[in-house]
Formats: C-alpha cells, sequence, structure tokens
C-alpha cells in the first residue's frame, strides 16, 4: 500500500550556507528528518539548475546510444566495477532490477602492486567513458566535486545537530572518501505486479543524494509498512541516510529502505544517484550521543542476509560483490570464500 497523504520533510541548506554557525531550527528539522525519515528534500544547495540540466542531458544521450555503443563499456570488463549495465543486470535482494545504468567513480590510479594488501582497494582505478560523447566525462566530473562539497557540509551540521564537533566526520571523509555516481534509465514496463525499478533496499553508505527528472517512482517504507512517494520537487535533491551513519549513531539516524517502481509502458525515467561512502581504509566511529538522544535510538537494524562491517572496504566491496555477481565471477572468483554464499546471493 502506498501512503499519499505525508510528504518527506524539506531541509533548507542555505540557512547555513550565509552564517558562520546554523540556526537551532535548521539544526533541529535536519536531525528530526534524518531520525524521523531518514529521508528528506534539500534545496538551498548552490548547486546551478543549469549544471543539473546538462548532467541530466548527457545522461540522456548516453541511453540513447545503440545498445552495442554501450555496450563496449560494459562493467563486466573492468574489476573496479565502472561502466554500464543494461536492464536486468544488477540484482536487488535476489530479483533483477529493471534499470541500465552507467557507475561512475573519482578517476584514481590503479593500485598496481595487491600482493598482502587489503581486497577493498581493487575498488580503486579508472572510468570507462563512451567515445562518442566527449562531453560527458567533463560534465560529470564537475557535477560530483560540487554533490561531494554539498554532503561534506551536511555531514558538518549533521554532527553539529547530534551536539557533536562539525568535523566530527572528517576523519572518514576529508581525504579519500569512497563515492560512486549512477546514472539512471528506468524503462517503462507493461501490466500490474511490482514493476521493480530497483527493489526494496537501504543505501550501504554515509549519504545518498538523488537529482530526479520529471517521472516520479521514488518512495520510502514508513515505520508502519506503507510507502510514502517521493515526487520531483523543483531545484531540490532528495537526500537519504545510509547505513553507516546508522552504525555511527547508534540507530539514532535511519537508514530507510526505499525502492523505484517503474514507468507504466511508453514512459520513463532519468535520475542521478551520488553515494558518498567513508575512505576504505577507515573504520566508522560510533558517536557518544547526549542522554536525549540515545534514549530514543531504536539500535542498529540486524539483517542475517545483508552482515554490516564497521570497517569501510569491507563493508563496500561486500556490496558490490553481491550486487554484480558478473563483475565478481569474472574479476574476483579468489575472494568467494571470504564472503558468504547467502551475501553474495542477495542484495
Amino acid at each position: 500500500m502506498t501512503q499519499s497523504t505525508l510528504s518527506l520533510p524539506t531541509i533548507d541548506l542555505s540557512l547555513w550556507q550565509d552564517q558562520q554557525t546554523p540556526d537551532e531550527f535548521f539544526l533541529e528539522s535536519l536531525r528530526n528528518a534524518a531520525h524521523e525519515y531518514g529521508f528528506f528534500y534539500l534545496k538551498g544547495h548552490g548547486i546551478s539548475a543549469d549544471l543539473n540540466a546538462d548532467l541530466m542531458t548527457q545522461a540522456q544521450e548516453f541511453f540513447s546510444l545503440p545498445m552495442e555503443q554501450k555496450e563496449q563499456i560494459s562493467m563486466v570488463n573492468s574489476p573496479h566495477f565502472r561502466g554500464y549495465n543494461h536492464a536486468g543486470r544488477e540484482i536487488t535482494r535476489g530479483k533483477a532490477d529493471w534499470r541500465e545504468q552507467l557507475d561512475i567513480g573519482p578517476e584514481r590510479a590503479i593500485v598496481e602492486d595487491l600482493k598482502g594488501k587489503p581486497a577493498y582497494l581493487r575498488l580503486q582505478g579508472p572510468n570507462q567513458w563512451p567515445a562518442t560523447l566527449p562531453q560527458l566525462k567533463a560534465t560529470v566530473l564537475s557535477w560530483q566535486e560540487q554533490v561531494l562539497d554539498v554532503l561534506r557540509r551536511l555531514l558538518e551540521a549533521l554532527a553539529l545537530s547530534l551536539g557533536q564537533a562539525a568535523n566530527a566526520f572528517h576523519p572518514v571523509v576529508s581525504k579519500t572518501p569512497y563515492q560512486l555516481l549512477k546514472l539512471i534509465h528506468y524503462p517503462g514496463q507493461h501490466g500490474g505486479g511490482e514493476r521493480q525499478g530497483v527493489g526494496a533496499h537501504k543505501d550501504s553508505d554515509l549519504l545518498s543524494l538523488i537529482l530526479q527528472d520529471n517521472e516520479g517512482g521514488l518512495e520510502v517504507e514508513l515505520a508502519n509498512g506503507e510507502w510514502l512517494q517521493a515526487p520531483p520537487q523543483p531545484e531540490t535533491f532528495i537526500v537519504n541516510i545510509g547505513e553507516l551513519l546508522e552504525v555511527a549513531t547508534s540507530g539514532y539516524f535511519k537508514a530507510a529502505i526505499h525502492r523505484v517502481v517503474s514507468p507504466s509502458s511508453g514512459r520513463d525515467r532519468l535520475s542521478a544517484a551520488f553515494f558518498l561512502g567513508a575512505q576504505l581504509d577507515a573504520t566508522m566511529p560510533v558517536l557518544p550521543l547526549p542522554d536525549a538522544l540515545a534514549n530514543s535510538s531504536v539500535g542498529i537494524t540486524q539483517d542475517p542476509d545483508n552482515p554490516l562491517f564497521s570497517q569501510i572496504g569491507q563493508n563496500t566491496l561486500k556490496g558490490r560483490l553481491r550486487s554484480h555477481p558478473d563483475v565478481a565471477a569474472r574479476h574476483h572468483s579468489d575472494l568467494f570464500s571470504a564472503v558468504p554464499s547467502k551475501v553474495l546471493h542477495h542484495a
């Protein structure tokens, strides 16, 4: 059942951008949104509408390419889990997601000698870019850089809202945090049923930021099990809490379950989803919350099909292996014994 009488809260980041210290209304609103919903709209972020529109135009041009051109940069060719996936190739909770996507990370050099080093260093490496769209790379990297700045600032505000120092999360995000951008196209689907664009799941990062086109479909699960629609709102992003922040706050901040329902036949949906993780060599700290907040925490969600590791690199690699079994089988079969089989087959 989908709940339509409520709406996600809206947070205005400009209430802090023009001040040295954010006001209490801003901090309380942000804290409540992260605690009660785990999702909110973000306005006043400072990223231009022109850049957002340019990114969506570039995404549309990429997904409009012939399949053979898109498959030239197929993810299965990349041990770093970068590149194109056609609809049905990524798995969520054992079912195929009906979306095609291009996964892009920061441009970093390959770690050449991995002997004796952590397996998660395999995630670092270059992206794959379509040769016929030279402008895509510049647009994406510019957008990534600006979104990263917004989310780092938002993390500072979240720390302050919990009675912590603004730099509480700096040790895990100040240098080279793991980050991932997905440009996503949801084709329309015939008939009724679930129409799984992407199945119900939580994000495994710190914060996720979503730019939507004008087609709805994103839904957030409420505490009572109903689904709240999160339709596009002009000049806003959707931001949601990831599992790492749930761990850091002992469950006070909520990593909410969400999904995307595919458009009906004859329509489609575009989005850009940016995931900010932590540095791969870090261990997620647990913040000492004030008693008034700690007493309101429901604790960390325990899912036997998706165990959480406090070491960032281990947790991140686990997620990529289970979401992309074809890449895992081609490039990382030696790691299967280190990851429980039920983890590799659920997402």
